[in-house]
């Protein structure tokens, strides 16, 4: 069977706007929400998982790559989606959770990480060998020989394991590969930058040459049919309280030169954040794949933390509320490891950033026993309760205009997925024609 995602290269030949908001999250309002939003409009949905979150390991998510398939696919039969319409895909495959081992040893647990995604049925896979590894020279930049040459090595191993796909079942899809990483790693940036440097041509070529070379000597030269795209840094980054947003005058010579090679797009990181205008710019431009995560989990937080101060001002007895926005920052400041690295400054910027930060660590506790716990309770708080509409109206003013106006209904869940869907929104803006979003009326 046909890879969907090569109809975005043969639409975009015929001069047709086209692209796919890739979707990183392990969220299930999140996906849920996706998913909801594309049942009414018949669309297949892209959703991925990096390789900290999922592998043969856990990954912080505590899931394999089956297990990942199979979350999705419950919440999906659960939702009534159908599954022929979700694309699985892997972000940054490769060697990065363990890039403090030796490269033999890293690159053995990164084999076994692609093939596992492949054989699972994930149909598009970014081959990510972009980092240094336990024995690489400290003091020389990993050239693009060696990148190219672990890329090749994870290639072959996805492409093994799609042939023992075919053995159980023949009629699977061949998975499309994306490579390159001109990004931070995953999450968006850990320091807030001033200027930002967007990939040269000559450098987005030098990764076509360097493949090139390494596929064609290792017997491999019909990759090419399967590579969709290359990933570069076109402009657009988040960190913790700033964001670079797009101008497509920085980045014309890039996407100009992309021009030359009418068989790949673009694939974009850290779209968060950026005006639905610009995203449909990107995608104009050939940055056709546009990653979207964080800004994901920060609209349920957001959300959520909304519900929370309409359960106060409902609920007079603090001893009857989830105090979710309390229970979470406890758990944040009992187990720090995963936003500590990243939230820097006094205790008052830290606390901010700890609830606030566009980066939304908080993401990471968010399957945390006790959080999981209190956002259950106050779901069952707000069960057979009608928000007042002046409550709604002042913390969370676009459901208002949507329940108000009869087009979505006054229950807790669901106004926490229409927050969800007000972000989808933007993306579903940047690759379709003549989609409207709801922030733009």
């Amino acid at each position: 069977m046909k890879n969907q995602l090569l109809n975005i290269l043969e639409k975009r030949m015929l001069g047709i706007h086209s692209g796919v908001p890739s979707f990183c999250s392990a969220n299930k309002i999140v996906i849920e929400a996706i998913m909801d939003q594309a049942k009414r409009f018949d669309d297949t949905v892209l959703i991925e998982a990096t390789s900290n979150q999922v592998n043969q390991f856990g990954g912080y998510m505590a899931m394999t790559s089956v297990d990942f398939r199979d979350y999705v696919y419950t919440i999906a039969d659960r939702i009534g989606f159908d599954k022929s319409k979700i694309i699985l895909g892997g972000d940054h495959l490769g060697p990065l959770p363990w890039c403090d081992q030796p490269a033999e040893v890293a690159m053995e647990h990164a084999k076994k990480l692609v093939y596992d995604c492949v054989l699972a049925g994930y149909t598009k896979v970014h081959l990510d060998t972009s980092m240094k590894l336990g024995d690489d020279p400290e003091d020389e930049m990993l050239e693009n020989a060696v990148i190219a040459e672990r890329g090749a090595i994870l290639y072959e191993s996805c492409e093994a394991a799609y042939q023992e796909l075919l053995k159980t079942n023949p009629d699977a899809v061949h998975p499309v590969y994306i490579i390159g990483s001109e990004v931070p790693i995953p999450g968006g940036s850990q320091e807030e930058e001033d200027t930002l440097k967007v990939t040269s041509p000559r450098d987005f070529e030098s990764t076509i040459i360097a493949y090139r070379k390494v596929f064609e000597k290792r017997g491999l030269s019909e990759a090419w049919n399967h590579i969709i795209g290359i990933v570069v840094q076109p402009g657009v980054e988040f960190g913790n309280a700033d964001m670079h947003i797009y101008n497509r005058l920085d980045a014309v010579k890039l996407c100009n030169r992309l021009k030359k090679y009418p068989n790949i797009v673009f694939e974009g990181h850290s779209t968060d954040y950026q005006p639905p205008a610009k995203l449909r710019e990107m995608v104009e431009d050939g940055i056709a794949i546009i990653k979207v995560g964080p800004a994901l989990t920060n609209a349920v937080r957001e959300a959520i933390f909304a519900l929370s101060m309409i359960e106060a001002e409902l609920i007079p007895d603090k001893r009857s509320r989830a105090n979710f926005i309390d229970v979470l920052e406890k758990e944040m400041l009992a187990n720090d490891k995963d936003w500590k690295k990243h939230y820097h400054g006094t205790e008052l910027e830290q606390h901010i950033a700890r609830k606030y930060s566009f980066s939304d660590r908080s993401r990471y506790y968010f399957s945390h026993a006790p959080v999981v716990k209190a956002q259950e309770k106050l779901f069952k708080n707000f069960e057979g309760v009608e928000i007042p509409l002046p409550l709604l109206h002042q913390y969370m003013p676009l459901q208002y205009t949507k329940v108000r106006d009869g087009k979505l209904r006054n229950d807790a869940h669901e106004l926490v997925k229409d927050a969800v869907v007000c972000v989808v929104e933007d993306y579903n803006y940047a690759v379709k024609t003549n989609y409207m979003v709801t922030s733009m009326l």
